[in-house]
């Protein structure tokens, strides 16, 4: 099977090859020995959220904080 690459460095990738790849849309490109190797990613989004959340220190009671907060448009408790 071909696949031509485009002048705007683009491939589309024969449909027996994504077959196998039901629901993938990134893939992970690496290069070894001459050969373009792409393996299929599935993004976790909400680990990279928690990761982020936790690197920031922000607690789950800081996001219930704002959830409330947030729900009683925006205004100052008290």
């Amino acid at each position: 099977m071909l696949a031509k690459l485009t002048s705007k460095n683009q491939l589309t990738l024969p449909k027996a090859v994504v077959s196998s790849c039901k629901g993938v849309e990134y893939f992970d490109v690496t290069e070894e020995n001459g050969r373009i190797v792409l393996t299929p990613v599935r993004l976790n989004r909400a680990a990279a959220v928690r990761a982020k959340l936790a690197k920031l220190g922000i607690t789950e009671d800081d996001l219930a904080e704002a959830v409330t907060w947030a729900r009683k448009g925006g205004r100052k408790a008290g």
